[in-house]
């Protein structure tokens, strides 16, 4: 079962209105009761340095953690940390989350390029080693596009035969060319390519702090009901 408000209000008060704010937006797409694994993914290519120094990415890892609350019962959320390679693999929970992306990022080396489906692989091998019985929804933020495209789409369309959903998330100027990439990757053909859209984008603008929590929340579950209709029915969700 989900965890409860009061159990937030305990381990994590900070969490409180990002805990409510999910609750709401979950209930409006028709998702009160779903469970799901929550992983996130977060990149660490050179260009994140400032969203990294001012708080934007442990501010989107607490926003997370709040949404996972409602959909997993353990109050923790693996999170993969990718540039050129994936940089770490670790945990945040509601216990320890102050500061925690911060702790994790500075003991990383050297911020490198952007590698999707490396970080994408890791996620796949987690989520099959772990053994979960539920679908898992993964929020890959990102602020550009990869190195190597060919890769990252043939890894999505392989991943479509899995319980796996990923919504993408985009920082930095709308007006960017480096995000025509993951609009091409949420509009791919079904079945041609996949044979479900296992996938959604939106873009949280230059400074995502400043979207409201009820419109992330919205826009990082909105496609998710869509796809464990369809996963299901070809029984890729139980």
């Amino acid at each position: 079962m989900a965890i409860s408000l009061q159990k937030v209000e305990e381990t994590a008060p900070a969490l409180v209105s990002f805990y409510k704010s999910a609750g709401v937006s979950l209930k409006k797409h028709g998702l009160k009761g779903q469970r799901a694994a929550v992983y996130l993914v977060l990149d660490y290519s050179g260009s994140m340095r400032d969203y990294y120094k001012d708080g934007t990415v442990q501010a989107l890892a607490d926003q997370v953690l709040g949404l996972s609350a409602h959909l997993d019962d353990d109050g923790i959320v693996p999170v993969i940390f990718f540039s050129t390679d994936v940089d770490a693999v670790a945990d945040i929970a509601l216990e320890n989350h102050r500061g925690r992306v911060d702790a994790i990022a500075a003991g990383l080396g050297h911020m490198g390029k952007t590698s999707y489906h490396l970080a994408m692989d890791e996620v796949i091998g987690h989520y099959l080693d772990s053994g979960a019985q539920d679908p898992a929804l993964v929020i890959f933020q990102t602020d550009g596009g990869p190195i190597n495209k060919v890769a990252a789409e043939r890894y999505l369309c392989k991943a479509a035969r899995l319980p796996i959903f990923w919504q993408f998330i985009g920082f930095g100027n709308t007006r960017s060319s480096q995000f025509d990439f993951l609009h091409k990757l949420d509009e791919l053909p079904v079945p041609a390519k996949r044979p479900v859209d296992n996938a959604g984008f939106f873009h949280a603008g230059l400074d995502p702090r400043e979207v409201p929590n009820a419109v992330l929340y919205d826009r990082l579950v909105r496609e998710f009901p869509d796809w464990l209709k369809a996963a299901r029915a070809l029984g890729i969700v139980r």
